[in-house]
């Protein structure tokens, strides 16, 4: 029995699916069709982006959306910095990098938070079974066994998943990044080599956590978000200034769409899951492996960015410390919520009549 028929059995799923779209999908204020170049990168942290687009709600709302694939947060900072894109689903970290670099984008909304972990494989797996209590024991061990440090894959320094195992190892562990080889590259990559079992470990997201687990056998999560930076901020909705300026109520749409596909991700995740599913794994990956993975403990989606100011703050300074950020970013500038109070007000309106 898949996880969907637990929840809801096969055509009761079927029903809810039909139901919650036409219940979600009556057209917005906007009466003429605004096109908008965003950005994104095909991991679950940035789930609502694609709920509002496959669900046909961004179309309903007279929002044309021109989505471009980035493999990681640095890589969408690089076309920032070109003069592309109106619009980054992207990390916090890359989010204040691009800032620091004077790239003029405000934070506009959350997406999740606490929704990194650390999946380990092998022998690395095998010594955190033999120390379950201390992380530090457990990479000394495996050094000591494999005379070599364990090989954490993970995404480009300045993004969150790097920026969390790091904050993990000084911060948390006071063992400091040489107890470890971190190894920098894409989405996609991390996968490829974690199921080709070519690396010991990764600090990572979703859907690659569930994935892993489910194929590689001996995988598990051996470290949650809460560990290794408690209250970590994740990935934002973020848009340059000029697009704020030139599409403020289209922005604002965005923004109603992106509140409405927070409460069904958390909510109805089942539900939630195909539209996912579209641009996650290029299809490849099993619809119950999506359902599993936007049930998991590090799936904490949200979509009010004063829930992350506090965690962005952490972030920044460790950033800031350890050199990732070339200076002080003004965090009070950084974040806009005005735009997000008005499109949750229609959005609340909207749910209560």
């Amino acid at each position: 029995m898949t996880a969907t028929q637990r929840i809801t059995g096969a055509s009761g799923w079927a029903f809810l699916l039909l139901f919650t779209a036409l219940l979600a999908r009556p057209a917005l204020a906007s009466e003429d069709t605004t096109r908008l170049e965003v950005g994104y990168m095909p991991i679950l942290p940035v789930a609502q982006l694609f709920v509002l687009e496959e669900a046909g709600w961004a179309e309903e709302a007279g929002l044309e959306l021109e989505l471009t694939r980035f493999s990681s947060g640095p890589a969408m900072t690089q076309a920032l910095a070109s003069g592309e894109l109106d619009v980054m689903y992207f990390g916090i970290g890359p989010a204040m990098v691009s800032r620091a670099r004077d790239i003029p984008i405000t934070v506009l909304a959350a997406s999740i938070q606490e929704q990194i972990g650390l999946v380990a494989r092998g022998a690395l797996a095998e010594a955190f079974e033999r120390h379950p209590d201390d992380a530090a024991a457990a990479i000394a061990d495996f050094t000591d066994r494999q005379g070599r440090p364990p090989e954490i894959a993970t995404f480009p320094e300045g993004s969150v998943p790097d920026t969390v195992l790091r904050h993990w190892l000084i911060e948390e562990l006071g063992i400091g990044t040489e107890a470890v080889q971190i190894t920098s590259m894409g989405a996609d990559r991390v996968q490829q080599v974690l199921l080709a079992q070519a690396v010991d470990g990764a600090s990572i997201l979703e859907p690659i956590l569930t994935t892993v687990q489910e194929r590689v056998e001996g995988a598990r999560l051996v470290a949650t978000a809460d560990d290794m930076l408690p209250g970590q901020p994740g990935a934002v909705l973020a848009a340059r200034q000029s697009a704020i300026e030139e599409h403020p109520e289209a922005l604002r749409d965005l923004l109603q769409l992106h509140i409405r596909a927070t409460r069904l991700l958390n909510d109805h995740p089942v539900v939630a899951a195909p539209y996912v599913r579209e641009f996650v794994g290029r299809r490849l990956i099993p619809l119950e492996t999506i359902e599993t993975a936007l049930q998991a403990p590090t799936s904490n989606y949200v979509s009010d960015p004063d829930e992350i100011r506090d965690g962005t703050r952490r972030m920044h300074d460790f950033q800031l410390e350890r050199g990732t950020l070339n200076r002080p970013v003004d965090l009070d500038a950084l974040f806009d919520r005005s735009l997000y109070e008005a499109a949750w007000q229609r959005e609340q309106d909207r749910v209560e009549n």
